[in-house]
C-alpha cells in the first residue's frame, strides 16, 4: 500500500508521498512541489481547466474565463452549497474544490507510478469558530470530495500536529512547543512534547497536550488591507446626493475578500452600481468600482494587494499600481496602516494561542518554543502577537510553507 499526504489549502497547496521510507513532495507545477489553490475555467478553450500559477496567469493575462480562489475558507459556510456559472452552467463549489483535489492526486499518482487511495489529508484545528456541528459538517464535505476524487482511505489530522511530526525530526532535545500554524484562512495552535525520547513511540496521543483554532489568516489580512487601501479610492466611505445617505458598504466587502469575488459578477450588480454612479457626490470614484465589476477585475485587484501585504513583512510601505482599472491609479499603505487595519485579528490569534497554552494546564513560562509555519507567519505583527503568548520561548521556524505538507507525508509513510 501506498499513501500520500495532502495539504489543502486556502492559499496554497502541495501532496507527497513516501519514498525509501523518506517523505517527498511531488512536483505538482513544473519542478515546484507549491501550488496556489486556484483554478481557471478557459471560456475560449471550452472544457479546458488550468491550475494554480498557470490558474492565475491566464486570468492575469485577460483569458476570457473565471478564476475561482480560497475555496477551502468556505467550507465551514453556507456558501460551499452555492453554485458559479461557468460558461452558461451552474456548477457546485464542491465540485470546484473535487476538481482541484483530484488534479492534486493526479500529480502525486503520476510521480509515484502508480494508484494512491489512501491519504493522510490535512484539517485546521476549527473550520468554523464556536460551532461544533457546523465544524464537523465542512470534515463530512472535506471526506466526501475526497471520495468523489478517488481516495478511499481518509485519515484527517491537525495540520499543527504534522507540522509538529515535521519539525520534531530536526530537534535534539525534548521541547515542550507551541506550534502556531498561521494559513491563509485559518490560524491553528498545538502544543506538544516532542524530541528524541517521544518520536519513537507509535502512540503520541498523550504528547499532544492542547489544540485551538480559530477562524483567521492570511486571506482576511488582505480583505482588511484592501478596505483601507484600496476600496476607498472605488467609492468605500463616500456620499450620496440624496440625504446625505452613505455608499453601500457591501459591494466593496464582496470584492475585497477572495472567496466572494466572484459573488459580485452579476447584471443586477451591475444595473445598481451604475444607478449609484448617478446619485454618488464622487461619481468617479463609484465608476472605477462599476469598472471592477463590469470587467471581472475584482481577482487583480486582490492580487495587487496580495502583493503588498507580503512586501509590508519586510518593507515600511507598499505601492499598489491599479493602471489595469484606471491610467496612473495606485493605491499605497504603510506598515504602521497595515498594523492597524489587523490589529482586532492579532487580538484574536494572541488570545487563541494563551488560551492553547492554558488548555495544555501550563502558563507561558512552560513553552520552550514557539515553532511558526504558514505563509501568514511571516507578517511581523503576527509573530508579534503570537510571541506575547510566550514571552521567553524560542522562536523557530522551517519550511514555513511546505511543513504541514512534509509532516503529513511523513505520517502517511508509517502506514505502509
Amino acid at each position: 500500500m501506498i499513501a500520500c499526504g495532502l495539504d489543502f489549502g486556502t492559499s496554497n497547496s502541495a501532496i507527497g508521498v513516501a519514498r525509501d521510507e523518506t517523505a517527498v513532495l511531488a512536483p505538482i507545477e513544473a519542478s515546484n512541489t507549491l501550488m496556489p489553490s486556484a483554478v481557471f475555467f478557459d471560456y475560449e478553450v471550452r472544457g479546458q481547466v488550468l491550475f494554480g500559477n498557470e490558474a492565475v496567469a491566464a486570468y492575469v493575462g485577460q483569458t476570457e474565463g473565471r478564476l475561482m480562489r480560497a475555496l477551502k475558507s468556505l467550507l465551514g459556510s453556507p456558501l460551499i452549497n452555492e453554485e458559479t456559472s461557468l460558461g452558461g452552467r451552474k456548477v457546485p463549489l464542491t465540485e470546484v474544490v473535487e476538481i482541484f483535489v483530484r488534479h492534486l492526486k493526479g500529480k502525486a499518482e503520476a510521480f509515484a507510478g502508480r494508484e494512491i487511495t489512501t491519504v493522510v489529508h490535512g484539517r485546521p484545528v476549527r473550520f468554523v469558530d464556536d460551532d461544533d456541528k457546523a465544524d464537523a459538517r465542512a470534515q463530512e464535505v472535506l471526506e466526501a470530495i475526497a471520495r468523489r476524487a478517488g481516495f478511499r482511505d481518509i485519515r484527517f489530522v491537525y495540520e499543527p500536529i504534522a507540522a509538529a511530526h515535521h519539525y520534531e525530526q530536526t530537534v535534539q532535545s525534548e521541547e515542550v512547543v507551541l506550534i502556531a500554524d498561521i494559513g491563509g484562512g485559518t490560524s491553528d495552535f498545538s502544543i506538544i512534547r516532542i524530541g528524541p525520547q517521544h518520536r519513537s513511540s507509535a502512540d503520541r496521543s498523550r504528547d499532544v497536550l492542547a489544540n485551538t483554532g480559530v477562524h483567521i489568516g492570511g486571506t482576511d489580512f488582505d480583505t482588511a488591507l484592501s478596505l483601507v487601501a484600496i476600496m476607498p479610492l472605488l467609492g468605500l466611505g463616500t456620499q450620496l446626493v440624496e440625504k446625505n445617505l452613505p455608499m453601500p458598504n457591501a459591494p466593496y466587502h464582496e470584492l475585497a475578500a477572495w472567496a466572494t469575488i466572484n459573488f459580485a459578477y452579476t447584471y443586477r450588480n451591475e444595473r445598481a452600481l451604475a444607478e449609484l454612479v448617478a446619485l454618488s457626490c464622487e461619481p468617479e470614484k463609484v465608476e472605477r468600482l462599476l469598472n471592477v465589476v463590469r470587467h471581472r477585475l475584482g481577482h487583480r485587484l486582490a492580487l495587487a494587494v496580495e502583493e503588498a501585504k507580503i512586501g509590508l513583512s519586510t518593507e515600511e510601505q507598499a505601492v499598489m499600481p491599479l493602471a489595469f482599472i484606471e491610467p496612473g491609479l495606485e493605491g499605497a499603505a504603510t506598515r504602521i496602516e497595515f498594523d492597524r487595519a489587523i490589529a482586532a485579528g492579532m487580538e484574536r490569534l494572541h488570545r487563541a494561542a494563551s488560551d492553547c497554552i492554558a488548555a495544555a494546564g501550563l502558563g507561558p513560562a512552560g513553552v520552550d518554543t514557539i515553532f511558526l509555519t504558514g505563509g501568514s507567519s511571516r507578517v511581523p505583527a503576527v509573530r508579534a502577537a503570537i510571541g506575547r503568548a510566550a514571552p521567553a520561548a524560542r522562536v523557530a521556524s522551517k519550511s514555513d510553507l511546505l511543513s504541514v505538507a512534509l509532516g503529513l507525508t511523513q505520517m502517511a509513510g508509517s502506514l505502509g
